[in-house]
């Protein structure tokens, strides 16, 4: 009988500017591995204080669309009580709250069950911590 519980980390470089970064490859590369024909769930997870996951359509300015609400609702400036890194770096610790740091989603006979237009994303406002991991985790 195959593991009920797999789980891989990815090491994903965003740069020095605010990113939507597209997941949706490398979750369907583990998949591959680790779902092999099977159901179950897949739980995509960063464990970072500033960064979230979301599911939406890339590529069609959603995107950036989606960078440009978070800094009406979040400007990047020194209104914040948290106030170390670069300026309005606060902001970057509120993200969660609006970007959970998690999505769980189905997955039906090894495939991830997206919409037609949905991704998985990881939305990260934080330029001072170019560095982050997402745990991809399979449950059968």
């Amino acid at each position: 009988m195959p593991d009920a519980f797999i789980t891989s980390v990815l090491h994903i470089t965003t740069g020095a500017a605010e990113t939507v970064t597209d997941l949706t490859d490398d979750c369907v590369r583990f998949l591959t591995r680790a779902a092999v024909g099977r159901d179950g769930l897949l739980n995509i997870f960063v464990p970072h204080a500033t960064a979230g996951i979301a599911i939406l359509e890339t590529g069609a300015g959603s995107d950036d669309d989606l960078l440009a609400t978070l800094h009406a609702l979040l400007p990047a400036d020194n209104r914040y009580q948290h106030r170390h890194g670069s300026p309005g770096h606060g902001r970057d610790h509120v993200l969660p709250a609006f970007i959970a740091p998690h999505a769980t989603l189905p997955v039906i006979g090894g495939r991830l069950e997206l919409g037609t237009w949905q991704s998985v994303c990881l939305v990260d406002t934080n330029i001072s911590n170019t560095d982050r991991q997402v745990r991809l985790s399979f449950l059968g």
